[in-house]
């Protein structure tokens, strides 16, 4: 999917190790693990720090607590709420108990009409707030007393409880403002382990530790998220002893696998990279044509080779390590350009000139696009363009802009990213479903299924799991027969840590990562030995 994060150029990221060096790990420590300031690197900055505007809504966020949260392995459990909040019978109404004693940042205590502010907040039209879609089943929102606050939904939503690691905002700091110009949103006050000390675009975010966070003081002092863009600067900032922690694509990552100063992490995740394949495009129009690519491409190839192995090959959105990936969607991690040229020739798509496919005067050729700032991208655009040519397909591949991509997604292939470890209704419900065809990065290649949409729309009304289950078995299915995506791989994220770095409990990550929800999602608790 197109980036929410602002992609900093190198020269800013140099110009920041200048700056960071005076608060990089080995200028800091101070002798005790509980006082020592911890620096991690990612490549993404956030817009915003507002979980209104969709910071950190799965959670993680370092500054902000929803009323659930997750655990190692990324289940369930309560957070602002006393316990998970309890559903009704008609699986309509959603009731949370706030715990007593819980203050934001500046002190005030937190109350059940924060709660209700923050989604109200979301459900505003007037405010640009990327969440309201994943939040149309809520009817309401209210606050009955001063520690409960119930939801009703317009409609059975089984996930419900998933959604509610969206962190709370103090309502009195925002009541009455354009939410989507505060200043909250650069420094904000949340409830979360650490508070924002500063905020120095292009460069680094600092957090000092909440004296008083409710689930127990940080084990560290502060924390510095430096950001850097350029996976090269990156890996020399993190050889130099900058950083703590750094997220390195997989090749950089290797390097410092021979190194005892250090300790590389493959982490598993639901972040599948994948070319959507537009309907509107005369060619990839033909399903043969969709199912021989599917055929012909070499995703062990890609993962070996690209991948450095810190990857699996990826047939559908629903990850391997899901209760609800269908077992039975597997196919050949090699190509096999046998098969995919029979498919070809069945379906009168006949060797033309230069070996490329013909059928109806029509040569078998599209154009491949990929963010060209996207190494990784480009890389398995550059092998699916290598793959096709096997089977007599012409993909020309093309570095674009976001900017110059966008309009051109109804009929040109793309190489995108996305995925979720949570529940296979997110990402998915928009991704595939008819009701959003053409919208923007939600279904951009317009396919269109009934037996998706109704599997789809199954699978988020059932609350039996065993139903889900069924519903999201059709759903694969369909989508493996009808190939709108050709999926290439489950990327493991990479990350390289000093060995001396303690309390590290990778989970199962999303697409979604950088400041939020990445290896240090739990680094309120890390120390140094």
């Amino acid at each position: 999917m197109r980036p929410t994060f602002r992609r900093l150029v190198a020269s800013t990221a140099a110009a920041g190790m200048l700056v960071l060096a005076g608060c990089s790990a080995p200028a800091t420590p101070d002798g005790t693990s509980g006082s020592a300031t911890l620096v991690v690197a990612t490549s993404d900055e956030p817009d915003a720090l507002n979980p209104v505007l969709n910071y950190g809504v799965d959670g993680a966020s370092l500054i902000f607590d929803g009323l659930v949260t997750r655990d190692d392995d990324n289940r369930l459990v309560a957070g602002l709420a006393t316990a998970l909040p309890e559903l009704s019978r008609d699986g309509r109404t959603v009731t949370a108990k706030l715990r007593d004693g819980v203050q934001f940042h500046d002190g005030t205590a937190l109350t059940a009409q924060d709660v209700v502010f923050t989604y109200q907040a979301v459900l505003d039209p007037t405010v640009d707030s990327t969440l309201r879609s994943d939040l149309d089943m809520v009817e309401s929102v209210t606050a009955p007393d001063a520690a409960t606050v119930v939801f009703r939904l317009r409609y059975p939503y089984a996930p419900f409880l998933q959604r509610l690691t969206l962190g709370i905002v103090p309502a009195k700091l925002l009541s009455g403002q354009d939410i989507n110009t505060a200043g909250f949103n650069r420094k904000p006050i949340g409830t979360g382990p650490y508070r924002v000390e500063s905020w120095t675009p292009g460069d680094r975010l600092v957090l000092t530790a909440n004296e008083s966070y409710f689930g127990g003081r940080p084990k560290n002092n502060r924390v510095v998220v430096a950001f850097v863009a350029d996976d090269n600067v990156r890996a020399q900032r993190m050889r130099a002893g900058e950083f703590d922690a750094a997220e390195l694509p997989p090749k950089l990552a290797s390097g410092f696998d021979a190194d005892a100063t250090y300790r590389v992490q493959r982490v598993p995740t639901a972040d599948y990279r994948g070319v959507m394949l537009p309907t509107g495009n005369p060619v990839l129009a033909d399903p043969a044509v969709r199912r021989a690519l599917n055929l012909g491409v070499d995703r062990a190839a890609m993962v070996s080779g690209l991948l450095g192995g810190a990857g699996e090959p990826a047939f559908g959105p629903i990850p391997p390590t899901s209760e609800f990936a269908d077992p039975s969607i597997v196919g050949k991690p090699t190509a096999d350009p046998t098969a995919a040229g029979a498919l070809l020739d069945a379906a009168g798509w006949t060797p033309g000139p230069g070996g490329v496919r013909v059928k109806d005067g029509r040569p078998a050729r599209f154009t491949l696009m990929y963010p060209a700032s996207d190494t990784l991208r480009k890389d398995l655009a550059l092998a699916v363009t290598a793959d096709a040519k096997k089977i007599g397909i012409e993909v020309t591949p093309a570095g674009l802009t976001w900017d110059a991509i966008d309009p051109r997604m109804k009929s040109d292939a793309l190489l995108m990213g996305y995925g979720t470890p949570f529940d296979p209704d997110f990402v998915s419900y928009k991704l595939f479903g008819s009701r959003f065809a053409g919208q923007g990065y939600f279904n951009p290649g317009s396919y269109r299924s009934e037996v998706t949409d109704s599997a789809l729309q199954e699978g988020r009304d059932q609350i039996d799991p065993a139903l889900r289950k069924a519903a999201y078995a059709q759903f694969q299915k369909q989508l493996a027969t009808d190939v709108p995506w050709l999926f290439l791989t489950y990327l493991r994220h990479t990350y390289v840590l000093k060995s001396s770095v303690r309390g590290v409990a990778p989970r199962v990550e999303a697409h979604e990562h950088g400041v939020a929800n990445s290896i240090w999602w739990n680094i309120d608790t890390w120390t140094r030995s």
